[in-house]
């Protein structure tokens, strides 16, 4: 018989068991319903709700059978439907009807909820000190790479010369605010639902103070029928992993693309790459292409979550079954991407050489013969214009601004001196922007050092 089966007279279909059953995915949630529990009854007990002696059996059995799961000693019941019901029945089993008495002043929908909001609050945590662990890691590299110079890219096409450590410092601060999108998700997730009942709160004299501080919950919900129903957090946590994988998914991108042959920028560590079945040379960069395939896969997370809420009416539904398979497979999923990632990028093997030659290549210091120009008292776009022009006629004879003799550039204005080629110097290129938040040796090093300060404040 069902716990809840008093008012049927025909058992379920067993098509319907195991269509309703949500035991073979919401099982992981085994150590949050236990300690949800426990908290829950040593709350009856000091209300004077049940029994004290009842609430330390039920206490002392259901941390029994939290030990058992653990051990592999328990094996739950499809005809139970969910982990709540098969950690009630078990308890009821071992002790009998003392066991009825755990569910007092609350309901499925509330405990689910609560059990929820542990497990994301755990897991968040998790994935904080994931993110963090992969900042520290660039961070290192960069260190390594001040004075690395690299071209960087608008349009795939080549722009202005910067510092490889530069363009990782980019990666930095998109980790930071993930990282900030976490804590602030963490915020919301870290309110008690339990004690909103079904939809309606209870008549009994609940202390869910007490229960929050037994759980370490910062906040109570303040309305029962937002509290059962609310999968914001769910939702917003998706939407914190997908820009997450976003992220990951463009550095990548980029991987991909610098230790190809064309650019050989970058060289992964072989325990990161893979070779093929039929071509002997190759060395492909499989991490960071899974890394860039499941990206969408967590977006779909996302996506079905917020479709499935979408048109519910207050209070709980059915269909709120469906929270958690995609929660589950997009938080596995990141903490599986997250180090792997990070062990990769720890690993790579730089070659400066090359992205100082690709640096060169592009014009990527025709905006600093413009600035000199202007520096000269030229206008801007007249400045624009000239080295436009310059540029052209350099693409026709296949050499670069740095190859034009000092009477060539005379010939294109006469206020053009030497120091010329010293202002069009990959070096100078990049050490001269020098204002806070650009690629200058002395900038990057400052928002190293600020940054660093920042994860080691946690």
């Amino acid at each position: 018989m069902k716990l809840w089966g008093g008012r049927f007279q025909k058992a379920a279909d067993k098509l319907t068991d195991d269509f309703n059953s949500s035991i073979h995915f919401d099982q992981r949630l085994y150590k949050q319903d236990i300690l949800g529990s426990i908290a829950h009854v040593k709350m009856l007990a000091s209300q004077n709700i049940i029994p004290a002696e009842d609430s330390a059996l039920i206490q002392k059995t259901l941390l029994e059978i939290l030990s058992d799961i653990e051990e592999g000693k328990v094996e739950f019941d499809v005809a139970a439907e969910d982990i709540h019901m098969n950690v009630e029945q078990i308890l009821i089993n071992r002790i009998g009807d003392v066991g009825k008495k755990l569910h007092t002043g609350r309901s499925r929908n509330d405990q689910v909820a609560l059990d929820m909001r542990m497990y994301v609050k755990e897991e968040i945590q998790t994935l904080k000190e994931q993110v963090i662990n992969l900042q520290s890691v660039l961070l290192a590299l960069a260190k390594e790479h001040t004075q690395t110079i690299m071209p960087s890219y608008t349009h795939l096409q080549k722009a202005q010369p910067i510092s490889f450590a530069h363009h990782l410092m980019a990666y930095v601060e998109m980790f930071k605010r993930d990282k900030e999108r976490l804590e602030d998700t963490y915020k919301r997730v870290n309110v008690l639902p339990l004690g909103s009942g079904a939809l309606a709160a209870t008549t009994y004299p609940l202390d869910r103070d007490f229960v929050a501080r037994e759980l370490g919950f910062e906040a109570i919900s303040l309305n029962s029928l937002d509290a059962v129903s609310d999968r914001d957090f769910c939702i917003e946590l998706l939407s914190n992993l997908s820009i997450i994988m976003m992220h990951l998914s463009r550095f990548s991108e980029e991987i991909i693309f610098w230790c190809s042959h064309e650019f050989q920028f970058v060289e992964l560590d072989d325990a990161f790459s893979t070779g093929s079945s039929i071509m002997p040379q190759k060395k492909n960069p499989d991490i960071a292409e899974l890394v860039r395939g499941k990206t969408g896969r967590i977006y779909g997370s996302l996506m079905a979550l917020l479709t499935t809420m979408k048109s519910l009416p207050l209070a709980y539904n059915k269909d709120m079954q469906e929270d958690k398979e995609p929660v589950f497979d997009a938080i596995d999923n990141v903490k599986m991407c997250l180090p792997v990632f990070t062990d990769m990028i720890r690993t790579i093997r730089v070659n400066k050489d090359k992205m100082h030659e690709g640096a060169k290549g592009g014009f990527t210091n025709a905006t600093d013969l413009a600035d000199y120009l202007v520096k000269k008292g030229i206008a801007f776009r007249d400045a624009h214009e000239i080295v436009g022009k310059v540029v052209f006629s350099c693409i026709q004879r296949g050499i670069g601004l740095e190859d034009m003799t000092l009477e060539e550039y005379k010939e294109v204005n006469p206020l053009i001196e030497e120091d010329v080629f010293t202002a069009i110097s990959l070096e100078e290129c990049v050490n001269k922007r020098n204002i806070i938040g650009g690629p200058s040796e002395k900038m990057v090093k400052k928002a190293i050092e600020i940054n660093e300060l920042l994860l080691n404040k946690g």
